[in-house]
């Protein structure tokens, strides 16, 4: 057992205490705990623009399939998605100049451990699976969602049953629960619980991901703070930032 998968247990063990609260399939009043989560969605025009200005040169953004080496290699990831990322630990700031409206607005939140756009091209299925750490909370915006989703093609599906969780049971994803993205609305999540997700529709889907360092009581926040601190020491991780640097030469220009 590695030491992640041990972190995880005083977490789930904390969980059935109660000395923690176990989190739902989507997290709906997330701003109670992470308020500052709406500077986001108030600021979504200027964060869809720079996105757009992206798109033209989105066969040169970084693919998500090696993304971490040999972590992200293969799997879930072998499709057609990319990452424009913004943070992996640190700031990517090479990327963060090519969008200073959406760099700066990510820089006022606080507990941001990794940030990017999540590009999904037309009719792709990101298959079953778990996340691998506790100590997260995933956030999404929905940056461009084709026609707002109104035929319901881009979701999320989470099937947060303990017992599914525990097993491994990818099959039981049918019995999750959806959310379809929305243009400038937000949504979070732990990723932790068995999940997949779509894009049905017949052009580009993006989100804004964001993982935040998921609030503990003294002294799980201890630990969580530590461990968050020493995974970006593990060396696929740590190449990740220099990795995602995009190779084309963008500037913003606004009019």
């Amino acid at each position: 057992m590695n030491i992640l998968e041990r972190i995880n247990d005083i977490f789930r063990f904390s969980e059935g205490k109660g000395w923690i609260e176990r989190t739902p399939s989507f997290i709906h009043d997330y701003k109670k705990s992470y308020p500052k989560l709406s500077i986001l969605e108030d600021n979504h025009s200027d964060i869809r623009e720079e996105c757009e200005k992206l798109l033209a040169y989105k066969e040169k953004i970084t693919n998500m399939e090696g993304l971490y080496g040999e972590m992200t290699v293969g799997g879930i990831h072998d499709i057609k998605w990319k990452s424009f990322v913004f943070k992996s630990g640190r700031y990517v700031e090479k990327n963060c100049e090519m969008c200073p409206k959406t760099a700066a607005l990510l820089k006022q939140i606080p507990r941001v451990k990794q940030a990017f756009f999540s590009i999904l091209d037309p009719n792709q299925y990101i298959r079953p699976h778990q996340g691998y750490y506790y100590g997260f909370l995933r956030y999404h915006l929905g940056v461009i969602i084709p026609n707002n989703n109104e035929n319901n093609k881009c979701w999320i599906r989470i099937n947060d049953d303990p017992i599914d969780n525990k097993n491994n049971d990818d099959d039981s994803i049918i019995e999750g629960e959806k959310y379809h993205w929305r243009n400038g609305e937000g949504i979070m999540f732990n990723d932790n619980y068995i999940h997949d997700a779509e894009n049905g529709s017949d052009e580009v889907r993006v989100i804004l991901w964001i993982d935040i360092a998921r609030k503990f009581p003294w002294p799980l926040e201890i630990l969580n703070r530590l461990i968050l601190k020493l995974a970006y020491f593990i060396p696929d991780v740590k190449k990740a930032s220099k990795r995602a640097e995009v190779d084309f030469d963008f500037k913003p220009k606004y009019t």
